[in-house]
């Protein structure tokens, strides 16, 4: 499992004892955004963020904006220019980074080389779907879109056996969807929901009619009859949060008895897994059985259809100037909101990313990641993990036993910070100059097969799941690691030339964040070593249940917009790691003022700064329809309730801002949600 922090990260420290805050230090407090016509005991994240609020248009290009995606978009530019130095490189070799980095980009370019082609890119792939004579062939057909970055049924991938984490393992895994989740096919009473589906269908026509189908309306209607059913077949978000519950072992020979008739000896060799282990990691295993069931019902003319529609989904924005614009009309405008298209030079790097995204980051970091950073965050790293581990001791809730195994995790906590000690090879990746479409499936089959390749070798625990310049960070219950790239280090998130408070309160509770995965409600079912393993007594796992689920109910009463309510389940990790990470930052950032008050900075404590670091590193905007996916498909709360979801559980606040009954922001002690 692995849990991210989703554009919220922050970065370096200035309070290490190593590294002192300077004498004349900032507050390190946007006093621009605030509004201090609200009362931060009434609403505390429009104190701190309502101007901004009031004052920001969420660019045309951007289904939200916030501090997060600032700090992708102030990196974008860093990374064209590393991207366009490589293409312009005359001494540069064949097959060398730089060519593939240059050749990649130059493609994606030449838009007028896209116009001239049309669909003649994917003539190859849907010969190959049209072709299909029988359902015979759709093991080996889905294998290979699956490896090419075409969403199939199911996807077959290698990852850590959870219950064995020094081993790879294969999994299966729903899949099948072209829209975000599977509650926009099946929430027939929600009219937002129920419109887009119906524009998704006339998409679907489309695209299927620009590609040379002879009946794209009814071919449409089919398509989206069958997503539904394999909509039906799927497990909730919320079910597929539970480690233990997607944990199923079956033999590759008991595989036929999830889906009758269907040929997994040819799916799994076709995947090029089925002679390197003997058996699979099944995800949702009544999925594969209602998987099973449409395929029998459903004709050879629908599937077919399904297959040529998901691979032209797949390659519409690489193709001419109709597939792209559609694709964008209905992803982009009718799913999220948005009306203008990115530059494409943002594009552009997007795709450098996701195909060459750690041969990119080499380059980014030596360029944009000085050395300090790096030593800065790992001593601020090494302060939160000892407040943790102070945290663990002195927790009512827990027993010895618990706190025995709880200390015994924390002590096999692996930090990574910044980049990779090696970096990946894309030796084997092959990228010809001007043909963007087979680079962008090279690139995926590259990716697929060098996943296949980790079957029977030992664990590569230098690996990492994102590059140096995203804007995030993770925490890996497999490997049972903290991993923070380079590029959420850096401004406007850390500020180097501010007192410690607001450091703490901003890259300090993230490192706790981060940190409190391996404690949440999924992470917890972990040990130390990365294994699937209950290391707790019936009691203190009934304790820290009755806590999740106050927190459940706590977020459930949150509406980012009429008629939608936070889903306190799904978010549950990211709250239990944005209420623990608060809380351990506090007590680390009291710990380090050892024992002398903190100055008062621009009318401020050193507490109530803390705190404002908090809030304000989640100041967002969404579009309507945006938000309504986020609260469908993503794992963590809205902005707002993430900075005052997670305060009214925090003694400090209460003691920083004066915060009594009868204000909107009090929480009865009793009922205040404390786990660690």
């Amino acid at each position: 499992m692995l849990s991210t922090l989703a554009l919220s990260l922050v970065t370096a420290f200035a309070g290490a004892a190593d590294t002192p805050a300077p004498a004349a230090a900032s507050s390190g407090i946007e006093l621009k955004n605030m509004d201090t016509s609200v009362r931060p005991q009434d609403d505390f994240y429009a104190y701190q963020n309502g101007s901004w609020v009031k004052n920001t248009e969420i660019p045309g290009d951007r289904a939200r904006w916030g501090s997060f995606i600032q700090l992708q978009e102030n990196t974008l530019p860093q990374l064209r220019a590393i991207i366009e130095a490589a293409e312009n490189d005359k001494t540069r070799k064949a097959g060398s980074n730089a060519q593939k980095l240059g050749d990649l980009y130059a493609g994606y370019m030449d838009e007028q080389k896209l116009d001239t082609l049309g669909i003649k890119p994917l003539a190859g792939e849907l010969n190959r779907i049209r072709g299909v004579k029988d359902k015979k062939a759709f093991p080996m057909l889905i294998a290979h879109l699956d490896q090419i970055g075409v969403t199939v049924p199911y996807s077959v991938y290698v990852r850590q056996d959870a219950r064995e984490s020094t081993r790879y393992a294969v999994g299966i895994s729903q899949s099948g969807l072209g829209l975000p989740d599977r509650d926009y096919y099946l929430k027939k009473d929600d009219a937002k929901l129920a419109a887009i589906l119906v524009k998704y269908e006339a998409h679907v026509a489309k695209i299927l009619q620009l590609a040379g189908a002879q009946n794209p309306q009814a071919s449409a209607k089919a398509i989206v009859a069958l997503e539904t059913a394999l909509a039906e077949a799927q497990w909730t978000k919320v079910q597929n949060r539970d480690p233990v519950k997607r944990y199923n072992k079956v033999p590759f020979a008991k595989l036929a008895e999830l889906a009758p008739g269907y040929d997994w000896n040819h799916a799994l060799a076709s995947s090029g897994v089925g002679s390197k282990t003997d058996y699979a990691i099944v995800n949702q295993p009544s999925f594969l059985t209602g998987y099973a069931a449409v395929l029998e019902k459903t004709d050879l003319a629908t599937w077919k259809a399904y297959f040529e529609w998901q691979l032209l989904r797949s390659a519409s924005p690489y193709l001419s100037k109709p597939f792209a614009d559609a694709d964008f009309d209905f992803y982009s405008t009718a799913l999220t909101g948005v009306t203008v298209k990115q530059d494409r030079w943002k594009r552009g790097v997007g795709l450098v990313e996701r195909a060459l995204g750690e041969a990119l980051g080499q380059a980014y970091v030596a360029q944009h990641f000085p050395p300090e950073r790096k030593a800065r965050m790992d001593a601020m790293v090494q302060n939160l993990m000892a407040a943790y581990k102070t945290s663990i001791d002195g927790l009512d809730w827990m027993g010895p036993e618990t706190k025995r195994e709880a200390q015994d995790k924390l002590s096999k906590f692996r930090p990574k910070i910044g980049y990779p000690s090696k970096w990946r090879d894309y030796s084997s990746l092959v990228i010809v100059k001007g043909d963007l479409v087979g680079n962008v499936l090279r690139a995926s089959s590259f990716a697929h097969q060098r996943m296949v390749n980790k079957l029977g070798k030992p664990i590569d625990r230098e690996e990492w799941s994102m590059t140096p310049q995203t804007i995030n960070a993770y925490y890996s219950s497999t490997m049972n690691e903290i991993v923070f790239p380079a590029a959420i280090l850096q401004p406007p998130f850390f500020d180097v030339n501010a007192d410690d408070a607001v450091n703490y309160g901003a890259i300090g509770a993230v490192i706790g964040h981060e940190i409190s995965h391996g404690f949440d409600d999924g992470g917890s079912q972990a040990d130390g070593d990365g294994n699937l393993r209950d290391w707790w007594t019936a009691a203190d796992r009934a304790n820290f249940k009755a806590k999740a689920d106050a927190l459940v109910k706590q977020y459930n009463g949150y509406s980012p917009l009429p008629g939608y309510h936070v889903n306190g389940a799904l978010t549950l990790g990211e709250n239990i790691a944005d209420n623990s990470g608060a809380a351990i930052a506090f007590k680390a950032y009291k710990l380090s003022l050892g024992g002398k008050p903190a100055p008062v900075i621009d009318g401020f404590t050193g507490e109530q700064r803390f705190y404002q670091g908090w809030a304000q590193i989640w100041r967002a905007k969404a579009r309507e329809a945006q938000q309504i996916l986020m609260i469908k498909t993503d794992s963590h709360s809205p902005g707002e309730f993430r900075a005052n979801g997670t305060v009214v559980n925090q003694p400090g606040f209460y003691e920083a801002f004066g915060v009594k009954p009868g204000d909107k922001m009090y929480v009865a002690p009793q009922e205040r949600v404390i786990i660690w």
